[in-house]
């Protein structure tokens, strides 16, 4: 079993609560430059089609952030879009981890770069 630190397995704990408060497939969360930490679940509009993971970024952005220390993407799915790494690296460079989780918290993967 892969472990996470302290901080960053609490985004796991965000990115599953938010998932499971909008009965979503989705939930993300981030951590910012600051220690500051936004959670999301998809956003799903005829004119708006946003991830978990971009819909936490943004709200990040939104708030001030300058970039991310990590991100968490908690999701029952097989595959992680492309989007969503870009955007965690665009954001918080190529050191900046996306941690992907399954439903029950436990670590499938993380990715960098």
């Amino acid at each position: 079993m892969i472990e996470l630190g302290e901080e960053d397995a609490k985004l796991v704990t965000l990115a599953r609560a938010v998932r499971a408060r909008n009965g979503a497939g989705q939930g993300a969360a981030v951590r910012d430059d600051t220690g500051r930490t936004y959670a999301a679940t998809p956003v799903s509009l005829p004119s708006l089609q946003v991830s978990a993971v971009q819909a936490a970024v943004v709200m990040a952005i939104a708030s001030g952030a300058r970039g991310l220390e990590a991100a968490a993407v908690v999701t029952g799915e097989t595959t992680l879009g492309e989007e969503d790494r870009a955007v965690v690296r665009e954001f918080g460079g190529p050191a900046a981890p996306l941690h992907v989780a399954d439903p029950d918290g436990s670590l499938r993967v993380t990715v960098t770069g």
